[in-house]
């Protein structure tokens, strides 16, 4: 016993010493389980599990030791994000901080808005991994007039290492629900105003941001949206014209945008993975972020559409759609390092946010995943014989699918689920992850006119791959090209864009020419360069790029009156057939309360063609450079036309306010038909 005891001693000192070793181990762990990693600023080191406490009937939160966020309960609005030792990044001092909202209403009655709030709160997944949580609620007929008609399920995510919030939604009607119009879907943040004043929805589109104060004390400009900062609290933003719609994006391109503050340096990203639940196509265009600080995920909208884009439902017709999931990402690095640190790590996510789509831990059966999806792929092909001889390769043209309908429905289209890619130099394309479904395949892009649509309509099975091989467009075309106006690529971006009116001007686009036609009054500074007499254009002559106009709009002639426009495309024929029939193709950008209409070398004749009114898209006001796009073919009879000069007159008649007009993609004439 004696021997042995010193032994015992030993043991017991190594046994403690162990303990010791593990304990501190475990703190050290713990902490580097809290610490953020300066290579990927908005991750943290895994390894801390994801934990849900149900705080009380009213408060649900989560928290995965990099972020902690709470949601009222059971109507799952995002109440609080504590992230990085600020307490809430939202808006503590206002009720409407995170979440859903519907504009919707029924046929002939009043606008209204639905926060789509939950009555019933339920766990879909808790481990150590991740939880995902729902609210829901359904829809009754004693809710009628009061709640949109839709069964809503809201989902949350929120998974260890991940400093974010993945939200999706699970939109429903039931058939035989009443009739109803939905203008717009989004999730909002309304972040704290006190932290976050540095705005970034690209590269080249940055800017430190006025405040909702600064909005609320400016002069209203023409157009509601549009303000002019007369007395902001940051002397830097005085003079200058702050408008929402000066931030939108096209989808293709919408994918991060968000905010950042400087103490502490944390930033606010909403992280759009994928475009497949969007309307509208890749080019449809809307809101981001702006002042507030308002960040936005839009998912549909009638922006730079109008009512032809709504979401209308008659006669009972049931539907049902996944929106999302979106990440909001929150990043942060340390206070010695750049705050642009953040942007370049935003977009690092969101890249890989991309690459992991469609995600494998979403827990719903109405979100299909990677196996359950399909594939197609093919090579797309133009075919023109007055360009080439040979099919050319649709280099770079738009390829996707989306719900079955006529050539272009797509840009319409509100309802399914649309997937597009972008083909390479050699029209070759490949669109991957598309859910499971019956769709047409349809293609446009640069350098020609029109829509293409397969002729036949596509099924997707899940885990098919199909190829549908050589496609060739044949764009539209009557005759040889006599003389063309612009670029077909539909947007007016190639035309003349004038300096802004330097009272009313966006610092952010006074140097990127790109984005000229951003500013603010743009409409009103065609009555300037033509004061009295409209447009005119000399084929051979004049250069579209300084001498074309980007938008045909009306004159402003004082104390609120407006006048029509008509301009004129001046060429000279060496020959004519007077028997023939010549084609004039019109493409059209955009169109906003108007009407064209054309006449042939007597501008007091009937003219030959008329749009009728069309287009609500209301580019002009919202500093777009396109809306939807419109094509029409004109048949100009030979008889009409001289040898020697003649004059084309388009009369936009429309001209009760500033921003009606249109603005053009292309105009050609052809001649007629040879062999």
């Amino acid at each position: 016993m004696k021997v042995g005891a010193p032994g015992k001693k030993l043991g017991w000192v190594i046994f403690q010493v162990l303990v010791l070793h593990l304990l501190l181990q475990s703190v050290h762990s713990q902490k580097s389980r809290n610490k953020v990693n300066t290579t990927n600023p908005g991750q943290s080191i895994p390894g801390l599990a994801v934990q849900l406490r149900r705080v009380s009937n009213e408060k649900v939160v989560v928290d995965n030791g990099i972020i902690q966020v709470t949601f009222s309960s059971p109507q799952g609005l995002i109440t609080g994000i504590k992230y990085n030792g600020i307490d809430n990044v939202l808006d503590d001092e206002i009720d409407d901080r995170g979440y859903w909202d519907v504009a919707w209403y029924e046929p002939e009655k009043d606008l209204e808005i639905d926060k789509l709030e939950g009555t019933k709160f339920e766990i879909i997944t808790q481990n150590e991994e991740q939880v995902e949580i729902s609210f829901t609620r359904t829809w009754t007929i004693s809710k009628r007039g009061s709640l949109v008609p839709l069964n809503v399920d809201k989902r949350y995510i929120i998974r260890t290492g991940v400093s974010g919030i993945y939200m999706y939604g699970i939109l429903e009607r039931l058939e035989g629900w009443p009739d109803v119009d939905m203008d717009q879907i989004r999730i909002v943040f309304k972040l704290n105003p006190k932290k976050f004043d540095f705005m970034a929805i690209s590269d080249d589109r940055q800017r430190s941001m006025p405040s909702m104060a600064d909005r609320d004390n400016a002069k209203i400009l023409a157009y509601k949206e549009a303000v002019l900062l007369t007395n902001p609290k940051n002397p830097m933003f005085k003079g200058e014209v702050d408008d929402k719609y000066m931030y939108s994006m096209e989808d293709k391109d919408n994918n991060v945008h968000g905010w950042i503050s400087s103490d502490p340096p944390v930033g606010f990203w909403m992280i759009t993975p994928s475009d497949e639940f969007r309307l509208g196509g890749p080019i449809k265009q809307d809101l981001t972020s702006h002042a507030g600080p308002i960040t936005l995920s839009m998912f549909t909208s009638t922006h730079y559409a109008g009512k032809e884009m709504r979401m209308d439902y008659r006669n009972g017709e049931p539907w049902k759609k996944v929106f999302g999931p979106v990440l909001a990402y929150l990043n942060s690095v340390s206070p010695k390092d750049s705050t642009l640190r953040l942007w370049r790590d935003a977009k690092r996510q969101m890249t890989e946010e991309v690459r992991s789509w469609p995600y494998d831990f979403v827990n719903s059966e109405d979100y299909p995943l990677s196996h359950q999806r399909g594939t197609i792929e093919g090579q797309f092909y133009i075919k023109d014989r007055y360009v080439s001889s040979l099919n050319i390769y649709g280099k770079f043209a738009f390829v996707g699918l989306a719900p079955v309908g006529e050539a272009g429905s797509w840009q319409t289209e509100s309802k399914g689920y649309q997937f597009w890619t972008k083909a390479d130099r050699k029209g070759r394309f490949i669109i991957e992850n598309v859910r499971a479904g019956n769709y047409s395949l349809y293609a446009w892009g640069y350098g020609f006119i029109g829509d293409y649509k397969y002729e036949q309509n596509i099924t997707i099975m899940p885990g098919s791959q199909m190829n549908v091989g050589p496609i060739v467009y044949e764009p539209p075309r009557n005759g040889p090209t006599l003389w063309e106006i612009g670029v077909p690529d539909r947007t007016a971006g190639e035309f003349y864009i004038p300096d802004p009116y330097p009272t009313l001007m966006n610092k952010l686009y006074v140097n990127p020419l790109q984005d000229r036609f951003r500013q603010y009054g743009l409409w009103d500074r065609y009555a300037d360069l033509y004061p009295k007499n409209d447009l005119v254009y000399t084929v051979g002559v004049s250069d579209y790029r300084r001498d074309w106009f980007f938008a045909h709009v009306t004159r402003n002639v004082g104390n609120n009156t407006y006048d029509s426009t008509t301009w004129q495309i001046i060429f000279n024929l060496n020959n004519v057939n007077r028997v023939g029939l010549y084609t004039l193709r019109i493409a059209l950008a955009s169109a906003a309360d108007s009407e064209l209409q054309v006449r042939v070398n007597n501008p007091q004749s009937d003219h030959i063609f008329t749009t009728g009114l069309i287009g609500k898209d209301n580019a002009i006001a919202r500093h777009g450079i396109h809306g939807l796009y419109r094509l029409y073919s004109i048949n100009v009879a030979g008889d009409l036309l001289s040898v020697g000069d003649n004059t084309i007159y388009l009369t936009q008649s429309r001209s009760i306010g500033p921003f009606q007009g249109v603005m053009y993609d292309y105009i050609r004439l052809e001649s007629p038909f040879t062999t």
